[in-house]
């Protein structure tokens, strides 16, 4: 299998995934680049530490200021395969959870917004509080965490009493976990990865003041999927669509053909939102029958 080949595979293997498969993939192939340059460069005997300094996250508000990106590629940046390996293992667990009761925008969004709260707060309390002043200025911070904790907090405000299988531990409820997640995390907030700590704190407040404002019809993610799909559209350059030849049904014009089609599948599209939103059982019996029918076709 040529090198070609695998690289055709795993575009399509991206665009196929759902998004929390199309997050780890960008977080593992970041993943692998920072090591495999970390690897180059020592055996020159380099060390990357300044290069990588300008994609990690700083706590110093003078440093941030000169690297403002920071705040975004900090949460797609790992330092090191257990580092890695346990963010994503939580970020497919609990992306799929989240898939359940939200859209996968939603979880896009809040991915995103997780990681700015988190690294704001990070920032904040290094700047604050005196315990940190002595490594302001050399304190930076990296990983998914954060974005990972907003996912969990609004899963388990969206559905707390959801069960989970928890291996040797039997089964808990979400928000027992979620309370375990960040009980840990103000309990060791003092600790060698203080920053991690203070900033998954901020992941979990904004998981959860999004599923709450979700909640009352306010989508605190939607500024951010906005200027996602702006900068998306800017970079997808989709070939020229040929001509299509249109051949007329004699039995039904393909005008009332197609807007009987469109009409169906909004139908369709509104049935889904509420079941995400809502539940099945908020469904009535003809959404119920429709949803049926259309799992048919």
């Amino acid at each position: 299998m040529g090198t070609g080949t695998i690289i055709t595979d795993l575009k399509n293997s991206f665009r196929r995934g759902n998004i929390y498969i199309q997050l780890i993939y960008i977080n593992v192939g970041v993943f692998l680049i920072t090591t495999l340059i970390q690897i180059f460069l020592q055996l020159f005997n380099r060390t990357p530490g300044n290069l990588f300094e300008w994609i990690e996250l700083p706590a110093s508000f003078s440093r941030f200021i000169i690297q403002p990106w920071s705040l975004i590629t900090y949460m797609f940046v790992h330092g090191g395969l257990l580092h890695i390996l346990f963010n994503m293992l939580w970020l497919y667990w609990f992306g799929s959870l989240f898939l359940t009761f939200f859209s996968a925008k939603h979880l896009r969004g809040t991915y995103i917004l997780g990681g700015i709260c988190g690294g704001l707060i990070y920032m904040v309390a290094y700047n604050i509080f005196p315990y940190f002043q002595p490594v302001v200025d050399y304190s930076f911070m990296i990983g998914a965490s954060a974005s990972v904790l907003a996912i969990v907090a609004a899963a388990a405000y969206r559905e707390p009493n959801y069960p989970i299988r928890l291996f040797l531990l039997g089964t808990i409820r979400l928000k027992y976990l979620a309370l375990i997640a960040i009980g840990s995390d103000l309990l060791f907030i003092t600790s060698s990865n203080a920053g991690g700590h203070i900033a998954h704190l901020g992941g979990a407040l904004a998981g959860l003041c999004f599923a709450r404002g979700l909640s009352k019809g306010r989508d605190y993610t939607l500024w951010i999927n906005k200027s996602l799909d702006f900068i998306l559209s800017i970079f997808k350059f989709s070939p020229r669509k040929p001509k299509m030849k249109v051949h007329y049904n004699p039995r039904k014009q393909d005008y009332d053909y197609n807007a009987h089609k469109k009409a169906q599948s909004d139908e369709i599209d509104r049935i889904l939102d509420k079941l995400k939103k809502s539940g099945y059982e908020s469904l009535t019996s003809e959404e119920k029958k429709s949803l049926f029918d259309a799992s048919k076709r």
